[in-house]
């Protein structure tokens, strides 16, 4: 049977095969056609054919004759995959095209959907199941002519016992569709909804307690189901909680999580749903009444450890931090008693004790919570509330951060378990103020000095005190000496983790350091000594020795030539590029304190140490694969001396030669070639622009000389790459010699130079969407040229196609580049301010600007924020809107505004009502009346979300 199945399969290949290469889909094809093209992409062997099967059928499916082939393959049931594929059309075809059906033909849809669904049986894959019922949630909710979808359906399939699990899953699946980003019902078809399942709640409820009496009599997947329906409800507050405690699937939920037979899959949807109790709006009595519950579920969190069982433990663990998160602010509401609830901290710490750290990091998120609103409440006596907790924690974090004691050398910093550590270093951070970094640092260092310590446990506690020691006052005398004593004494027989951790400590010690200068000698020949470590240490002791340099800057300057050494040096430590990168950051930053002449001679001899190899490479003949982080890739030591030219910023006053100008005007041609050679690798390029804007940052208007060699460069190389990194450094041009009059021509014509090879690129389809980088630097170059010269810039012919480049640019949802296209629209309109008396020449050209595009400017910002832009990213269209009302009159800005609104649907596909004309009016009137961005950015958020 299996041979001819196959051989079936391969007749349906050859014919299918032929026929795709001679149709287009503007022609029907036929359900046979479908269904061959669905066999050769499950069953043939041959990956070019399944490949032009997948193409075929996706082109197919965005066609308008899928809605009725997918609607044939269900009623056929031909095989598994032709039945999935076909629900997983309908359901794709419902979230993404229901605007292709006429109105007229929703009914018929529905009860077609209603029959495949009554002819679900338990043996149904759940595959196919799902996306049926995922096809008719989302028909509920686009449907608006469906007045009453929920009971329509307990109606119809309730009698029906094969339809339990297909009913419970669309029960479950509307509430949860209805904030689908595919869907865009809008607030109003949202309240809507919420309303019906609000009336429809009675008859759910009884239908769920019926289900739960038949799954005590049949099987756990219906108990399953109903509980999971019970938890969408009632996360969306559709089912009222008054007496939810005698509800008796709320009693089924506790009696569930309390057994010890409960099923792991049954015990996780327990968990669920009374996580969904908790984040309700709860009367107080019901409060008190779940809270003794759940507390009540200690013992059974205790079993779950006594039987290894894991899941489970992990479920009580989130119940219990769920717990205390619904009680937060009951915990935080009086300084004087401490609130009942904050005894469900006791719970979260019994799980926080568990040895398993993936236990502990589900509290993580409520520590850092209590953390920051104790910090900004600032209020001792509430928070001495909970010292006794954080103390209990911190030791738990202490023996959780433990390694294996057979360990034997570092960690592998990719490991699960350094992670955790990572999470367990930022709490610590956190949290240390409730008891205080001095006093934890003290109680770790106690069990330091504890008889029998064994390595593990030193190594943590050193761990903890790295992560308090910055907060340290830098004058204590009693403990740190002390440790950093027995750091410097450590041999080499210690373990290489207490090493490693100690040398880490030492580096968040710099401030206390730069205090006791005493020991600055001792410990910078400690770490120097480690620094050549071929064991893992050099880096740590490149990362302790930034740290030390950065904050030591003054009282490091006499080692400077042992530093320049180091410099010298670095590839012949075990360190990585970018702890290399760190320790000439740290250098530099003493550089700066040097006087002239011994500045100009270190650095000089810290930028050859770079900039020999990178001659090396330019002149080693044609270029080769790059191998990136290679000593063979340009890109690597270009970093290198960006990090030196960075962080050296000596303070040198305006008429003074800059003691880095000469290096500079030096290294230039070594630059021009690499930017030659390298042109078409746009990492090396962006590295290479890189360190010329931290030159030019460095000297300034100093760096005049280079500025026509470099532009002529740049608009060759952009012309021929489109390389958006030579834009950003056109706008640092501008921002430097913008304010020289001779300079701005000149700038002006590398403007004009750009603006041909952009929008060729950006006016492509799709340009704007993949380009986005060119979009986000082009309008800050043009930004900066009207924060810098705007009368020649608003004067010259290019500010006319720019801003009708800009208006396109108002739909692309990408934050950055969007938020330079808004910048850019502010940045011109403020210009023609009616109170702006700066460069009065500019008013009268703004104005002209706004009053010409004024009108499609506000079309495009409310299109683009209703049907394009993510919420986040409506605070700049309303300064753009806020920033256009003070350059036009009032009666222009309301005339684009109601222009703008008229142009919106009033009705979704489904029929339902997007915006009344009241919403459209309130908004309207809202934005006339503001006076600030906020009250824009709020009427916006509300109105955007009528269509969402």
């Amino acid at each position: 049977m299996q041979k001819n199945l196959c051989k079936k399969y391969r007749e349906f290949d050859k014919e299918w095969i032929c026929l795709i290469n001679q149709m287009m889909m503007e022609v029907a094809p036929t359900t046979d056609l479908v269904y061959q093209g669905i066999c050769t992409l499950f069953h043939n062997t041959n990956p070019r054919e399944k490949e032009k099967a997948s193409k075929w059928l996706e082109e197919f499916q965005k066609s308008i004759y899928s809605w009725t082939i997918a609607d044939e393959l269900l009623q056929q049931k031909r095989d598994l995959h032709s039945c999935y594929f076909a629900a997983q059309t309908m359901r794709n075809k419902i979230q993404n095209s229901f605007n292709e059906l006429p109105p007229s033909s929703h009914e018929s849809l529905r009860d077609s959907l209603i029959t495949h669904i009554g002819q679900i049986t338990i043996d149904t894959d759940n595959i196919i199941v799902t996306q049926l019922c995922l096809a008719l949630a989302d028909l509920s909710l686009l449907m608006a002519s469906w007045k009453q979808p929920i009971l329509d359906l307990l109606d119809m399939l309730s009698p029906q016992p094969q339809s339990m699990w297909p009913l419970l899953e669309i029960l479950t699946l509307i509430p949860e569709e209805m904030d689908s980003r595919y869907l865009r019902l809008g607030a109003n078809r949202r309240e809507e909804v919420h309303l019906q399942l609000e009336a429809a709640a009675p008859k759910v409820m009884e239908y769920l307690c019926m289900c739960m009496h038949v799954s005590e009599t049949n099987q756990e997947k219906i108990l399953n189901a109903t509980l999971r329906c019970y938890s969408t409800w009632v996360a969306i507050h559709a089912i009222r909680l008054q007496q939810s405690a005698q509800n008796p699937l709320t009693q089924q939920v506790f009696k569930l999580l309390s057994m010890e037979s409960t099923s792991r899959k049954l015990h996780e949807t327990a968990t669920e749903c009374m996580c969904a109790l908790l984040s309700t709006s709860l009367d107080p009595q019901f409060k008190l009444q779940i809270f003794n519950c759940i507390c009540m579920l200690e013992p059974a969190y205790h079993n779950s450890v006594g039987t290894e069982d894991i899941d489970k433990t992990m479920n009580y663990c989130r119940i219990f931090t769920v717990l205390c998160e619904a009680f937060f602010f009951e915990m935080l509401q009086s300084d004087d008693m401490p609130h009942y609830s904050i005894k469900g901290l006791d719970l979260v710490l019994i799980c926080v004790g568990h040895f398993d750290y993936e236990v502990a990091e589900i509290t993580f998120n409520l520590w850092y919570s209590l953390s920051e609103e104790l910090f900004q409440r600032n209020n001792d006596t509430l928070t001495a509330h909970f010292k006794p907790h954080i103390e209990r924690l911190l030791g738990a974090l202490y023996r959780l951060a433990q390694m294996e004691s057979d360990q034997e050398g570092l960690l592998d910093e990719n490991d699960s378990f350094s992670d955790f550590r990572r999470k367990v270093s930022d709490l610590i951070k956190d949290v240390a103020f409730i008891v205080g970094s001095g006093a934890c640092f003290k109680q770790m260092f106690l069990l330091l000095q504890s008889p029998g310590t064994t390595w593990e446990s030193t190594e943590s506690a050193l761990f903890i005190m790295q992560n308090v020691a910055k907060n340290i006052i830098p004058d204590e005398n009693e403990i740190i000496p002390k440790v950093v004593e027995a750091i410097l004494n450590l041999t080499d027989k210690t373990h290489i983790a207490v090493r490693y951790t100690s040398i880490m400590l030492l580096g968040e010690l710099c401030d206390w350091i730069e205090n006791h200068p005493e020991t600055l000698q001792a410990v910078l020949d400690f770490l120097l000594c480690s620094l050549q470590q071929k064991n893992g240490l050099a880096a740590a002791a490149a990362i302790a020795l930034t740290s030390i340099c950065s904050s030591c800057r003054q009282k490091m300057t006499c080692h400077i030539f042992g530093l320049v050494n180091i410099a010298g040096s670095l590839d012949s430590f075990e360190i990585n590029n970018d702890l290399a990168i760190g320790l000439l950051k740290g250098i530099s930053l003493i550089l700066s304190r040097l006087p002239r002449n011994q500045l100009e001679t270190a650095m000089r001899e810290i930028i050859r140490f770079q900039l020999e190899p990178l001659a090396e490479l330019v002149k080693s003949g044609p270029v080769t694969v790059v191998c990136k982080g290679e000593r063979t890739d340009p890109a690597y030591w270009v970093d290198r001396a960006c990090a030196v030219i960075r962080h050296t910023n000596p303070d040198v006053s305006t008429e003074e030669i800059h003691p880095t100008l000469q290096i500079l005007n030096e290294t230039w041609p070594l630059i021009s070639q690499i930017m030659d050679k390298y042109q078409t690798d746009v990492r090396v390029m962006e590295r290479t622009c890189r360190l010329i804007r931290y030159g030019v940052r460095m000297v300034r208007k100093q760096a005049s000389l280079l500025v026509e060699p470099l532009i002529n460069q740049m608009v060759c190389l952009y012309t021929l790459h489109h390389h958006s990194c030579f834009l950003y450094l056109g706008s640092v041009f501008v921002d430097e010699f913008a304010k020289v009059d001779e300079c701005i021509n000149g700038l002006l014509a590398m403007l004009k130079a750009f603006i041909e090879p952009t929008f060729k690129m950006l006016q492509v389809e799709n340009g704007l969407k993949n380009n986005p980088d060119t979009v986000d630097d082009f309008f800050r170059l043009c930004s900066r040229f009207i924060d810098c010269c705007p009368l020649p810039f608003l004067q010259s012919a290019l500010v006319t196609p720019i801003f009708q480049c800009a208006l396109l640019a108002c739909t692309l949802d990408h934050r950055e580049a969007n938020s330079s296209v808004m910048k850019f629209f502010c940045n011109l309109l403020k210009w023609g301010r009616s109170n702006n008396y700066r460069l009065s020449e500019c008013k009268p050209l703004v104005v002209e600007i706004a009053q010409q595009n004024g009108e499609a400017l506000v079309m495009n910002l409310v299109h683009a924020s209703v049907f394009c832009l993510h919420s986040y990213m409506l605070p700049d269209v309303a300064e753009v809107l806020t920033e256009l009302k003070a350059v036009v009159t009032s009666e222009q800005m309301e005339s684009y505004l109601k222009t703008a609104l008229d142009a919106l649907p009033r009705k979704n596909s489904g029929g339902y009502v997007t915006a009344t004309q009241l919403q459209l009016d309130e908004f309207c009137n809202t934005v006339m009346r503001a006076t600030a961005p906020k009250s824009v950015t709020v009427a916006l958020k509300t109105f955007t979300r009528l269509f969402r």
